[in-house]
């Protein structure tokens, strides 16, 4: 077993203070069971699901009270743009996907800040050489024949890996370029009130897995889907806490900011302690390719157009169709006529919205998205390339992996300094000392008994200051044009991370 070092943090630890949990902080203490990544969602876990309690029928209409002509009227419109988006994203395919070299990052962001704000998605090229990114890969499988325990979806094929701890993931984590590539993303949202206790200037990082993923693989055949919760979206004590989509449920869907920060401050998107629901707010979800990928070829797929295709999943419970899909023409069914507002017909049903799993997407349940056509791939990708996109967009993955060669990246999403994700990294920072699986994710041992698994001696050795400060091992130092509440909410990260 190896040996964990914890001889220069110890004392940080210590410092520690007992903080008064506030009811809109919850912390992800309680324990998981082991598992893994189809655990996460009901159409990987094959598990079925029963109608949800009556009490989000109750949620429903006090969520749109008093709005419902406003209501029925955004949604008349948000079908009307969907129909032309459709079309134009289905023409355009992979080439709608914004591109920004790492070596212009700074010019490239002002360049295709609009398009990017628009798509949710975008290609970070060369954020390191191909041959450093490349080699990462080999060192996980070396890793993994050293620890043939190592927990996999699907466990007699691998695709994916129950790992958060391997030296490339800390190395890549901890990467100069990568750091100034987050915090630049992050620089693309703003806050509508000053004193919204969160801080854009510098990132921490979060835990996440990877994936290998073989020629010829159709087992991880994730569809359509957004993470960060799912029934939480509705949830007043969810993502209402943050009224992130007050205006939406208004009925004044075109002023809603999906780039407003501080609305998800307080949002909670994990209320079911469900196994890889994500409680951290990631402003950005991400990948950084170990491979050569073309699109067909196992790679990520997404719906670009966030602000749309977020404002018709929230409000598609609201509505149903006439006539059903096999009672006229397609046409016909998605025809604005064909849909009414529910009403007292309304049940409690969310689709695709499970507690505890991810929230889904499919064209049976929100056909205007007409995902078949409108769900495209990432363009061609290199090793080294950093994707990401806005964590309200809408992804999946190739059903099956059609390429010759594999298809790997390491998960790295964009997270800001708030008040929640110091506690989430705090509860990171232990889990990396022990060997356990990251706080969101199937607990168990995890690589707790991995040979060869490094240790904080060894992350230090190895990474820079600012790499340090996104681990939790280092005091975070405020920017001196942070704002107030930013510069409010470092002192508290510092505080709950035990340094004074």
């Amino acid at each position: 077993m190896a040996a964990v070092s914890i001889r220069r943090l110890t004392p940080l630890v210590n410092q520690v203070k007992p903080i008064a949990m506030s009811a809109t902080l919850p912390t992800t203490s309680t324990a998981k069971r082991e598992g893994d990544i189809s655990d996460s969602f009901v159409s990987l876990s094959k598990t079925s699901r029963p109608p949800l309690p009556e009490r989000f029928l109750d949620l429903k209409k006090s969520l749109i009270g008093g709005n419902e002509a406003r209501v029925i009227e955004s949604w008349k419109q948000v079908l009307r743009q969907l129909k032309v988006e459709n079309e134009t994203i289905a023409k355009a395919g992979p080439s709608v996907v914004p591109s920004i070299d790492f070596k212009n990052l700074d010019n490239g962001l002002v360049t295709l800040q609009s398009e990017l704000k628009k798509r949710g998605v975008a290609v970070v090229r060369g954020i390191m050489p191909e041959k450093e990114a490349r080699a990462y890969k080999d060192e996980i499988e070396e890793y993994v024949r050293q620890n043939p325990h190592t927990k996999a979806f699907p466990q007699n094929n691998p695709q994916v890996y129950e790992l958060y701890w391997s030296a490339p993931q800390l190395k890549a984590r901890a990467h100069p370029n990568l750091l100034k590539t987050q915090t630049a993303l992050m620089s693309l949202w703003h806050t509508s009130d000053p004193k919204s206790e969160i801080s854009i200037s510098q990132a921490l990082s979060y835990a996440d897995r990877l994936r290998i993923r073989q020629p010829g693989d159709a087992s991880f055949a994730l569809g359509p889907h957004i993470d960060g919760g799912s029934v939480e979206r509705w949830e007043k004590h969810g993502y209402g806490l943050g009224g992130v989509y007050d205006k939406v449920f208004e009925g004044n869907w075109e002023s809603y900011d999906p780039w407003d920060a501080s609305t998800r401050v307080d949002a909670v998107s994990d209320n079911y302690n469900g196994l890889g629901a994500c409680s951290m707010f990631r402003m950005f979800q991400g990948w950084l390719s170990m491979s050569w990928t073309g699109p067909g070829e196992g790679t990520l797929k997404v719906y670009p157009n966030m602000k749309l295709s977020t404002v018709y999943m929230l409000l598609r419970p609201f509505f149903q169709a006439v006539k059903k899909v096999e009672e006229v023409t397609r046409e016909e069914y998605l025809d604005e006529k064909n849909w009414d507002f529910a009403g007292e017909n309304m049940t409690s049903a969310l689709q695709g919205a499970e507690p505890g799993f991810g929230q889904e997407l499919s064209t049976t349940l929100h056909p205007h998205l007409d995902l078949d056509k409108t769900m495209v791939h990432m363009p061609w990708i290199r090793p080294g390339d950093f994707v990401v996109w806005h964590c309200d967009t809408i992804h999946a993955v190739d059903n099956v992996h059609n390429g010759k060669t594999d298809s790997s990246v390491l998960y790295i999403p964009v997270c800001p300094v708030t008040e929640l994700n110091a506690r989430h990294m705090r509860q990171s920072r232990e889990a990396f000392m022990k060997g356990t699986p990251s706080p969101d994710f199937p607990g168990g041992k995890g690589e707790s008994e991995h040979v060869n698994r490094p240790t904080t001696d060894w992350l230090r050795s190895y990474a820079q200051v600012q790499g340090l400060r996104a681990a939790g091992l280092e005091k975070l130092v405020p920017a001196s044009n942070d704002t107030v509440g930013a510069q409010t909410v470092t002192e508290k990260a510092n505080g709950i991370l035990g340094f004074e």
